[in-house]
């Protein structure tokens, strides 16, 4: 209870962590910290440096599959108001980087603000779209990335100019421990018109995924432009399962959960998919998600 002290009014111990990631799995984390401001998440990740415990943010948990045993050290969900916040002023939008990039999306094309728009049914929060350089059809979250302030596992705030930034596919230069906040710089639009381009890309999308009531998950990066799901096809794995996990029928780079399913067999049906798409097809394929 040691590192607790202090922090009691928000660190709690043994917290299931399941039903906060998109897969429905896993077990607990050893700590678990709703921060109520980012002076609260500068004394947690101070605390963790001198406990030496890992620390790691988790967003939307769209990304994210929790092993069976759980997860050692402190697992930090900044779900408070300070870590929300979107504002826009002209054709700028400044969002923390807690708050989830469906609303941010919504905030910009509400003013008539284009560019992220083609990111709409992408799940999770900016912080995580920005780690990962999250894209749609027309480009990715980087492009429009003017400004984003970090905070570094010492607990240094910095601020990161555009030209300190490096995006690229599924990846970006800013891989500190916490996003606190970014700015984008946007296209004057239509609202109307844009809304419409929104909704139709939403509803295309949304027809080509797994159904919304699933647990699922997106596994594999594509291969230099490949699609990794017409990859998994052509090696005869669109219908492969391992115990309670299955590859999507809508999408064979999706991976659907049955009842009674464990991360165990998740990542027992990557290891099948890698190795057989390996051995047929002499391409090696990189996991999109982050196995805890």
């Amino acid at each position: 209870m040691a590192f607790i002290s202090g922090l009691e009014n928000f660190v709690e111990q043994d917290t299931p962590l399941a039903e906060r990631t998109w897969f429905k799995l896993g077990g607990a984390a050893e700590y678990f910290a709703q921060p109520p401001s980012q002076d609260a998440l500068m004394s947690l990740v101070t605390r963790c440096r001198e406990e030496e415990l890992p620390m790691r943010i988790l967003g939307g948990g769209s990304n994210v599959l929790v092993r069976d045993d759980g997860v050692k050290g402190v697992i930090a969900s900044l779900e408070a108001d300070a870590f929300l916040k979107i504002e826009v002023e002209g054709n700028r939008v400044r969002a923390a980087g807690g708050a989830p990039l469906a609303h941010v999306i919504s905030a910009a094309v509400g003013a008539g603000l284009s560019g992220l728009e083609s990111l709409v049914g992408i799940p999770g929060s900016i912080g995580g779209a920005l780690h990962t350089n999250a894209a749609g059809h027309a480009g990715d979250i980087g492009q429009w990335t003017s400004r984003a302030v970090v905070m570094t596992r010492t607990g240094e705030i910095l601020e990161r100019a555009k030209e300190d930034l490096d995006f690229s596919y599924r990846q970006s230069s800013l891989d500190e421990l916490v996003i606190l906040e970014a700015d984008f710089e946007l296209e004057p639009t239509d609202p109307k018109a844009l809304t419409k381009r929104m909704q139709q890309q939403w509803i295309v999308k949304k027809a080509s995924q797994p159904l919304a009531h699933q647990a699922a998950g997106c596994l594999f990066k594509n291969v230099q432009g490949t699609s990794v799901a017409l990859l998994i096809e052509q090696a005869g794995l669109k219908m492969a399962t391992a115990g309670g996990a299955a590859m999507s029928e809508r999408d064979a780079n999706f991976v659907v959960v049955r009842d009674g399913g464990t991360t165990k067999d998740v990542i027992e049906l990557i290891e099948m998919i890698q190795n057989s798409v390996r051995d047929r097809l002499g391409v090696e394929l990189e996991l999109q998600l982050e196995i805890w």
